[in-house]
């Protein structure tokens, strides 16, 4: 059986605030590690009001403490966001407060709009780094980094597993180059998954960290006990993105019945191209969904988003996806 992992928006649903999202966040993590999922990653994003996970390494703590055993981290940092050295800082606390169950997903994109990136103050080459950075933060995690005239206090020695993130074949080729894990964010970004896929297979260079390639796979899921009804939770997250391509970001709405009366032909074939990578429906057709993903991509683990309204259910679709995989074998 594949393994679960989760990757958590941490979405400010309508009628609701950051910190009600945030406690989701935490509660969902509860419950998954009971579920049998892996790790619970959080995602860095500026300036977007529906999204409560900007301030990324502090929801990690938050969401870390109130679990016990599943591995909780980010995906991602947005790394040309940062210094390193803040990063390792960060992560090396994490690491402290919480032993073996950090993890660090790095991204090259700046997860938000041209104007926050000027508020970030990024420079013009700092996404032409990362590669470089990538390597600088590996060397504050290190057991030798005690003897660095620059220290990330307290991250030497932690040894935080990072992670390459990626929605294009860059990613794949600097995952590959390194040595190290790589996940696809397929949930919205489809259209290179297997290109990516093969070039992080086929470049793939055995480090310290890792022998052989090791690819993870973001996919929408919604589940519950019937197709019907799993259709219809999935119009929330249709309305996001239906909302996001008329130039508007808004926060979770309910699910409506008729989302053929709500979007346009041209709006549907927009969203539904970002979704491709989606399962929805009953648990059947979930286990169903799944086996036919893996068996196309390889994938070694999948990260599993659902985008849900109400909390209640979006913990029954988590609860409902791994008990499909556990039924089925």
């Amino acid at each position: 059986m594949v393994p679960l992992s989760i990757l958590d928006l941490t979405r400010i649903t309508e009628g609701s605030d950051a910190r009600v999202a945030l406690d989701n966040a935490r509660d969902l993590a509860r419950h998954a590690e009971g579920w049998g999922y892996r790790r619970f990653w959080l995602a860095e994003h500026h300036n977007m009001p529906s999204i409560a996970s900007a301030a990324t390494s502090v929801v990690i703590a938050h969401v870390a403490a109130g679990s016990t055993t599943i591995r909780v981290g980010a995906g991602g940092i947005m790394l040309p966001n940062h210094a390193p050295l803040v990063i390792a800082e960060q992560f090396g606390t994490l690491a402290r407060l919480f032993p073996g169950r950090i993890d660090l997903g790095l991204g090259r994109a700046p997860g938000t709009d041209p104007l926050t990136v000027q508020a970030l103050r990024r420079t013009p080459d700092s996404a032409d780094r990362f590669p470089d950075d990538v390597v600088e933060l590996q060397s504050y995690f290190a057991p030798e980094a005690e003897r660095r005239r620059v220290q990330a206090v307290p991250a030497a020695g932690t040894q935080v597993p990072i992670w390459i993130l990626g929605s294009s074949t860059y990613g794949a080729m600097v995952a590959a180059e390194l040595g190290l894990p790589y996940a696809f964010a397929s949930h919205f970004a489809p259209q290179q998954l297997m290109q990516a896929l093969h070039v992080y297979r086929t470049r793939f260079k055995p480090s310290a960290t890792l022998g052989a390639p090791y690819a993870m796979v973001a996919v929408n899921i919604i589940c519950a006990a019937t197709d019907a009804e799993a259709r219809r939770l999935a119009t929330s997250q249709q309305v996001s993105w239906t909302e996001r391509f008329r130039g508007r970001r808004i926060s979770t709405r309910p699910p409506i019945d008729d989302i053929e009366s709500y979007w346009t032909p041209a709006e549907k074939a927009q969203v539904m191209e970002m979704l491709a990578v989606s399962v929805v429906g009953a648990p059947a057709t979930v286990r169903e969904g799944i086996a036919a993903l893996v068996a196309r991509t390889g994938a070694d683990e999948l990260i599993v988003v659902s985008d849900i309204y109400e909390h209640g259910a979006r913990l029954r679709s988590f609860e409902l996806t791994a008990a499909s995989l556990r039924d089925g074998g």
